[in-house]
C-alpha cells in the first residue's frame, strides 16, 4: 500500500501557482495557515499586496532547534517595500526530515500543503518564487530548491552545510553566503566545496564570502533581495 509519505519519498512537491481560486482580501499581518496544531507554518502579507498585481514570493525556512518565526525574520524587512509574501513553514522535528530522519517526508508533506493554500488564495508571481534558508534551513532549501527548480526560481542560501537532491529538476539560480569564520558550518568543506558543484551542473550561483561568522549581516540579506527581486529592493 502506497502511503502519502512514499509519495513524497523524492521531495518532489504537488503545488503549483495555476492553482489560484481568489478568496477575500486579508489586511496586511501574520497568519497561522492553521494547517497544524503544533508547529503550524506562518504566512507574512505584505502592506502592497493586492489580487490584482501578483506578489514575489519567499518560503523562508528556519535553522535547527530554531520556531517558524525565525524563517519568517530573514527577510521580513523588504517584505512590505517590495511586495514578497513570506511562507514560514516548521520542521516537524528539530530539524528538517532529510537531516533529522535522513528521508524527505513529511516536512515535505507539510511544505506542499501549505504552498497549496497560500497559491489558492494569493496572486503570485511565479517568476519570483523562492526557497530560502539559514543553517539548516538554507541546506533543506539548497535540497528542496534543487529538487524542484520547475517550481522555485530561486534559492536563497544563507550558510548552508550541504545540498541533498534524490531527483533534480529545473535550473533554479542560486544565491549563497557564508562567513569566512563560520565555527557552526565551516566554509571549506560547506560553502566553498557546494557552490563548483553547482556550477558544475550548469546553475547559475552567487556566492558572497563575508568577514564573520554563523550569521546574516544586513548587507547580506538585502544583496539576497537586491538578487532575487533583480534590482528592485533599495538600500
Amino acid at each position: 500500500m502506497v502511503t502519502e509519505r512514499d509519495k513524497y519519498k523524492t521531495g518532489r512537491l504537488t503545488a503549483r501557482t495555476e492553482a489560484l481560486s481568489l478568496k477575500e482580501d486579508k489586511p496586511a499581518g501574520v497568519y497561522a495557515l492553521g494547517l497544524a496544531k503544533e508547529k503550524d507554518t506562518l504566512l507574512y502579507i505584505p502592506e502592497k499586496y493586492t489580487p490584482t498585481q501578483p506578489a514575489a514570493l519567499a518560503v523562508m525556512l528556519h535553522g535547527a532547534g530554531a520556531p517558524a518565526e525565525q524563517g519568517l525574520s530573514l527577510l521580513r524587512r523588504y517584505a512590505d517595500e517590495l511586495n514578497i509574501i513570506l511562507v514560514a513553514p516548521a520542521s516537524r522535528s528539530y530539524s528538517w526530515d532529510i537531516i533529522a530522519d535522513h528521508s524527505f517526508g513529511p516536512d515535505v508533506i507539510s511544505l506542499d500543503g501549505a504552498l497549496a493554500e497560500v497559491f489558492s488564495q494569493y496572486a503570485i508571481n511565479k517568476e519570483q518564487l523562492a526557497i530560502g534558508g539559514f543553517s539548516d534551513g538554507a541546506s533543506y532549501a539548497l535540497s528542496m530548491g534543487l529538487t524542484n527548480g520547475d517550481l522555485f526560481t530561486h534559492i536563497i542560501a544563507f550558510s548552508p552545510g550541504f545540498a541533498y537532491t534524490l531527483e533534480r529538476h529545473g535550473k533554479p539560480a542560486v544565491f549563497i553566503s557564508h562567513g569566512v569564520e563560520d565555527p557552526v558550518l565551516p566554509i571549506d568543506p560547506c560553502g566553498r566545496r557546494i557552490v563548483p558543484q553547482l556550477q558544475q551542473q550548469g546553475l547559475e550561483v552567487k556566492f558572497t564570502e563575508f568577514d564573520g561568522g554563523h550569521e546574516i549581516p544586513a548587507a547580506i540579506s538585502e544583496d539576497a533581495v537586491n538578487w532575487f527581486l533583480d534590482g528592485r529592493a533599495q538600500a
